[in-house]
């Protein structure tokens, strides 16, 4: 069987050191943009109190902030992967 080239496609190997740098880059970016969801939507002093309203306004907050993450590690760096760490 012959094997199929795209043109412009990128091929990422996946291996047990990119998983953890790409588990790890991901992990932190989400714990950083869900912390500062929850600081925007109640606010420092009464984040411990958060209504059901802006808990839900963190978690919309932290999911826009990761789509944003994402699109921008698309455009600056690997084009197939949603990682900003280096080829993963």
């Amino acid at each position: 069987m012959s094997q199929l080239n795209l043109p412009g496609a990128e091929t990422v190997v996946k291996t047990a050191k990119t998983y953890a740098r790409d588990l790890a880059e991901r992990t932190l970016a989400t714990a950083v943009v869900a912390a500062g969801g929850v600081a925007i939507a109640a606010g420092p002093g009464d984040m411990f109190h958060a209504s059901f309203w802006e808990t839900m306004a963190a978690a919309g907050i932290a999911a826009g902030g990761t789509l944003i993450k994402g699109m921008l590690a698309r455009a600056f760096g690997t084009r197939n992967s949603a990682s900003l760490a280096k080829g993963v």
